[in-house]
């Protein structure tokens, strides 16, 4: 990025664009950012020496050679419309994490609906044990590092690779993670073929001597195998799988499995994390260091050491008997597989899960998928959709869905409009070895720690 030396982001608090600015702050740029409101993304960016602005505006951006956006900020952004009025470079976060990638020798980007997060940290935790010292740029708190970036030494960089409005085709990675395809990001696709299409745009930009590592567990990316023209290794729990995970068992809060690789054992993989999704996502890590020819002894220890990621099942604590778990989950997939993972860990115990559906089109679109995602829970509390910029959609509503859901027998649904008021809502209604789960994607994140507040100060009574 020769000249350009003053970089401005609009929507820096977004854990994506954070990871960006973290990493060119480090390399010694002048990064200035706004954001709507004051965050601990946006103080800690402020103490690596970031100028940061609450609220947008258009002197905002004064004195900066180029304006990143992300997939959220909108062309009629006040930041945006004074960049365009003063010719200076309005681009999109994947062009900048592009141009980062053409820094070190080799990029590796993991694409896919789920577990892009997990599985990005986890071959960070593969080749930090391997002593190749990676740049990481992740979609949440790596546990292990602190952060969700870190500017390393070595050639490596790895990075999540946003599919939802087809930007990351601006990316060139040497190797390509694809953990699944999903019908997802349809307020931008048309339907899942369109997403396959372009999945296969991205596998087709990785050069001759690069690699596709692909889920053969998943059925949409099972049927691209035969047109994807890239070298390929799949990894999955089926016997068709180049790399399969098999004897899989799950104890507490881990999970163990024997790999194999083209019919040959290569040994025991445990994890400190549940999940069968999980099994997966370190499936893809294991594979990208045997690419990388690292002993299977320090592919053991990457991942045995791994320690998650902030929002990824994540217990936050427990108090009078009462445990509180939060978790990103915002798709019916992911939420299906993290109440198993919970149900597995816990058979015994009673799980209220409170949920706060993202987005219009997405719960337009799953709506079906929505009511029978949470079948493993035993008392369920939705709140109103969490737009993330989009306008209401008539007759889509977090109300409404909970009357679909009430349809479904086996789980008690409860409905509060407001997700602020849902810790005093759910009070009177737990009980002595409940497991309390937050999920979603947007303002449920800030509640999981409220309730263990108001569980330890005793705001309300609970009946035990």
């Amino acid at each position: 990025m020769y000249k350009k030396q003053h970089i401005h982001f609009v929507g820096i608090g977004g854990i994506g664009m954070s990871g960006l600015a973290q990493i060119l702050l480090n390399l010694g740029y002048k990064v200035t950012g706004s954001d709507l409101c004051e965050t601990e993304i946006t103080r800690s960016l402020r103490k690596l020496g970031g100028t940061i602005y609450n609220g947008h505006a258009p002197e905002n951006i004064q004195g900066a050679d180029v304006v990143v956006i992300s997939s959220a900020i909108r062309k009629h952004n006040f930041e945006v419309q004074e960049a365009l009025s003063s010719q200076i470079p309005v681009i999109p976060r994947a062009e900048m994490l592009a141009e980062l990638m053409r820094l070190k020798k080799f990029g590796v980007a993991v694409a896919g609906a789920h577990g892009k997060t997990s599985t990005t940290s986890m071959i960070s935790s593969v080749l930090r044990s391997a002593g190749l010292d990676p740049t990481v740029i992740i979609g949440g708190k790596v546990n292990g590092i602190g952060s969700n970036a870190y500017w390393g030494q070595g050639e490596f960089l790895i990075a999540e690779a946003d599919e939802s409005d087809g930007s990351f085709l601006r990316l060139t990675p040497s190797i390509v993670v694809v953990t699944n395809i999903d019908r997802e990001h349809l307020d931008y696709y048309s339907d899942l073929n369109a997403i396959m299409r372009c999945f296969l745009d991205f596998i087709d930009k990785i050069p001759f001597y690069g690699l596709a590592i692909l889920c053969g567990d998943n059925p949409p990316l099972r049927e691209m195998l035969s047109v994807v023209k890239k070298r390929i290794m799949t990894y999955g729990t089926g016997p068709e799988c180049d790399l399969q995970a098999r004897d899989i068992s799950f104890k507490g809060l881990g999970v163990s499995f024997n790999a194999w690789w083209k019919g040959s054992e290569l040994g025991a993989i445990q994890l400190k994390i549940p999940g069968l999704h999980h099994v997966r996502n370190s499936l893809a890590a294991l594979a990208l260091g045997l690419e990388l020819e690292i002993p299977f002894h320090k592919i053991q220890a990457g991942l045995s050491s791994y320690e998650g990621v902030g929002r990824r099942f994540e217990i936050l604590g427990e108090t009078e008997g009462i445990m509180v778990v939060d978790d990103y989950a915002h798709h019916p997939t992911e939420i299906v597989a993290t109440l198993k993972a919970a149900r597995a860990c816990w058979p015994e115990r009673r799980l209220v899960v409170l949920f706060e559906p993202h987005r219009y089109t997405r719960t337009q679109a799953l709506m079906d998928d929505f009511t029978t995602a949470f079948g493993e829970a035993d008392e369920l509390w939705l709140t109103e959709i969490y737009p993330a910029s989009e306008t209401p959609i008539v007759g889509v509503s977090g109300k409404r869905l909970a009357r679909n859901m009430r349809n479904k027998r086996g789980v008690t649904v409860h409905y509060i409009e407001s997700c602020g008021d849902l810790p005093h809502a759910i009070m009177s209604s737990l009980q002595e070895g409940d497991v309390v789960m937050t999920l979603g994607a947007g303002a449920i994140g800030h509640m999981g720690p409220r309730i263990l507040d108001m569980l330890k100060t005793k705001e309300s009574v609970v009946a035990l």
